[in-house]
């Protein structure tokens, strides 16, 4: 037995059991937004929940909002991340401790950190109490919408809170395997500081920055527990809409909430799959 026959043996179990999972609910939903669900008396295939969901109203702006939540939620954590990272990697008193107070929330669930955002920053929160407590407003109703407001600041602002850690350790991590070599051979070739952070280290951070960005983008389009805590009523993200299908009474809009979630899906791997492509030809 050579030993990558014995790798893959040992690494099927751990594989082979969530991938099933994964497939086999994956295969339901795709069968199901195809309106096939004979206990509700659809069993005619088709693609008019497709239609459906396409032809909305609020289509195009829930796709556009969900966008731009997972994408403005992706580079402010990408660039907060970087620049923590980068931080961390000097040493200077107190270091470690800002280590673990910035890998803290990785542990805390989404939902807990919107809640927080929520009491927090909402026009009925803590700082606009205090605000207006301050007289720096006439009354907290007037502390600017930073929740349920159209342009989704608070959910980005959960997203960011979340996502910096997580992208942070990554980068950390990357940063130990490179080591300070190709800066200090840069430096030592007269390259200046921000040349050398540019042309060589950048660079080689480049793979696990893009990487740890495109899973958090593919999170941020998906899920729905912070949009639906901290969105706006109008228009609402595509995750949000396909959860109120799900929980609708009328069971009829049920295939309608599998294709959403179906088009949520396809277009996150999209997505991934431009990042793994473009991440070769870098490679190459």
């Amino acid at each position: 037995m050579t030993r990558r026959t014995r790798i893959i043996l040992l690494l099927a179990p751990a594989v082979l059991l969530p991938g099933g999972l994964f497939l086999a609910g994956l295969g339901l939903g795709l069968v199901r937004s195809l309106r096939y669900m004979p206990s509700i008396g659809l069993t005619e295939p088709d693609l008019q929940a497709y239609a459906a969901v396409v032809s909305a109203p609020d289509f195009l702006a829930s796709l556009g909002l969900s966008l731009w939540i997972a994408g403005a939620s992706t580079l402010i954590s990408a660039a907060l991340a970087l620049a923590v990272a980068l931080l961390l990697r000097e040493t200077f008193p107190g270091r470690s401790v800002i280590g673990l107070l910035f890998q803290v929330n990785l542990t805390i669930p989404h939902v807990v950190g919107a809640l927080g955002i929520l009491y927090l920053v909402s026009q009925s929160g803590s700082f606009a109490r205090l605000a207006f407590a301050a007289g720096l407003i006439p009354a907290p109703g007037a502390f600017p919408a930073l929740t349920h407001d159209p342009f989704a600041i608070g959910i980005i602002l959960a997203y960011v809170w979340k996502e910096v850690p997580f992208i942070g350790v990554i980068l950390m991590a990357k940063l130990q395997t490179i080591g300070p070599g190709h800066e200090a051979a840069a430096r030592s070739l007269g390259a200046n500081r921000w040349q050398a952070f540019a042309h060589v280290l950048l660079p080689l951070l480049m793979p696990a920055l893009a990487a740890a960005s495109a899973v958090v983008f593919a999170y941020a389009l998906g899920a729905y527990e912070v949009p639906l805590l901290l969105g706006a009523h109008a228009p609402e993200a595509l995750p949000v809409l396909a959860w109120q299908g799900f929980t609708d009474a009328d069971l009829d809009r049920r295939p309608e909430a599998y294709a959403l979630s179906m088009l949520i899906a396809v277009l996150g791997a999209v997505l991934l799959a431009i990042h793994a492509r473009l991440a070769l030809r870098g490679r190459s």
